[in-house]
């Protein structure tokens, strides 16, 4: 089994990876279907004069708040999460808005009128995914000429419904990868792989990076991952303001940034003092996250901010903190990212919050575990703690927004994160329960849990604040 690092975090624009980056990525991959000859054409020679879309499932019912109609147009318009420039979205949008056409380059023009052709089907759920979406094309006198399905399935990732059967199959057999020198696809075969190596988790996962690329374009992709973060970080601590969406949601990191910086320019004890940085660093992020800025997934959009605040905590707390380590913090985190995605789900909309931002804790605590000089067993038990303590935790937005509880949310898996890696680092690495144990209980728990609690907001906070 092998997923990238860069799979795992990957550059993007807020508020959410499924519901924000997945769409956009998905009409992306549309608009490159038609331009291929990946489906048959009609022997008239008809060609695709307009395109229509659904959402369906968590996309439909939380997808105004989360931005998603906007990201299927500007995908629709050629936009690529990684490259489109926030400031300039707007403009894009009221372009198509009043045209009724998108324009994407190397297209002709196609009909596509928001209010009409994107569609917000709550009553129809798809079959694959909770995040389904069906974009389909016509010709010139409405006959459809072609038509697929896109789940956006956590983290940015989109696969079509074949795509999808393909990788439960995979999942279901055990079968590994030639191709890479370490090909763990659980926690046990990681620390197996790692004790009969003589290797780091993090050396293991470079290994299998530089399997596919140089060092030195390893190093510099996770170098710009890291400046992507450490950017949103800086700009959430400056600006200011209400949060779009209509809750009227103020920021609040510029303000309890200033506070911490007169707390520590007058040397006054502050026993909190290590939480209250790591929860203004996760809040910056998010915030900026809300406002559709751009944020890096660790491992979604909705969780961006407990890696990037652990590790600016690790660089802030530690003095032998440098960039290679937050190199192998990042390999590390990817590691069990990696493992937690191909064996239970990193998607809210799958399993709840427990798989975003408890997903997110376990990757923060196993990097930084690593780079405090852990061992692959103490490692390991840094995820499992910081995994187990999230276990059950619903994904409930209030009115579909990125921003109560999560925000706030991110702050606190933060500090278990950090929590959970001092706890392992004082033990010698054995403990009851295995993380791959614990993965497994959060992916039948997310099953069991009742949809209302899988980002749909129909229920939780989401209903009890507004009814009362």
């Amino acid at each position: 089994m092998f997923l990238s690092v860069f799979d795992v975090f990957k550059i993007g624009v807020g508020p959410s990876s499924s519901h924000t980056m997945g769409p956009m990525s998905a009409a992306n991959r549309f608009l490159d279907l038609l331009l291929s000859d990946e489906w048959p054409r009609p022997s008239t020679g008809a060609h695709v004069a307009a395109i229509k879309v659904s959402l369906h499932g968590s996309l439909a019912h939380t997808g105004i708040g989360h931005g998603t109609g906007r990201a299927v147009v500007l995908g629709l318009m050629g936009e690529h999460p990684d490259q489109v420039d926030p400031d300039k979205m707007d403009a894009i949008i009221d372009g198509v808005e009043r045209s009724g056409r998108v324009t994407p380059p190397g297209h002709p023009a196609y009909w596509f009128q928001p209010k009409i052709d994107l569609i917000f089907d709550k009553k129809v759920p798809l079959p694959g995914h909770a995040n389904g979406m069906a974009f389909s094309a016509y010709d010139k006198d409405e006959r459809l000429l072609v038509k697929r399905i896109y789940y956006s399935v956590g983290g940015g990732f989109v696969v079509t419904d074949t795509e999808l059967e393909q990788m439960r199959a995979k999942k279901k057999s055990a079968a590994g990868s030639a191709r890479i020198p370490f090909p763990f696809a659980t926690a046990k075969q990681m620390l197996e792989m790692a004790e009969r190596s003589g290797l780091t988790i993090a050396q293991m996962k470079r290994a299998n990076e530089e399997s596919h690329m140089s060092r030195a374009e390893l190093d510099a992709g996770l170098d710009r991952l890291w400046e992507a973060m450490n950017g949103c970080i800086d700009r959430g601590l400056k600006n200011d303001g209400i949060m779009p969406g209509g809750l009227k949601v103020r920021r609040r990191a510029r303000q309890i940034h200033d506070k911490l910086q007169e707390e520590w320019r007058s040397n006054r004890i502050n026993p909190l003092l290590a939480n209250d940085w790591l929860s203004v660093y996760a809040m910056a992020v998010n915030e900026e996250n809300a406002a559709g800025g751009r944020v890096v997934t660790a491992p979604t959009n909705g969780a961006a901010g407990v890696v990037p605040a652990t590790i600016r905590y690790y660089l802030h707390f530690h003095e032998d903190a440098d960039q290679h380590g937050i190199r192998d913090y990042l390999l590390t985190a990817a590691a069990v990212g990696g493992i937690i995605k191909h064996n239970a789900s990193i998607s809210g909309a799958e399993v709840g919050c427990q798989g975003e931002v408890g997903s997110a804790a376990a990757m923060a605590a196993a990097g930084l575990a690593a780079v405090m000089g852990g061992t692959p067993e103490q490692i390991e038990n840094a995820a499992e703690i910081a995994l187990e303590h999230h276990l059950g935790m619903t994904c409930d937005p209030i009115a579909g927004l990125v921003q109560v509880p999560c925000i706030e949310r991110n702050a606190l898996g933060a500090v278990k994160a950090v929590t959970a890696a001092s706890l392992a680092i004082k033990g010698d690495g054995q403990h009851f329960v295995p993380l791959d144990a614990c993965i497994e209980t959060m992916r039948q728990t997310g099953y069991d849990m009742s949809e209302k609690y899988k980002e749909t907001s129909t229920g939780g906070l989401a209903v009890n604040v507004v009814e009362c």
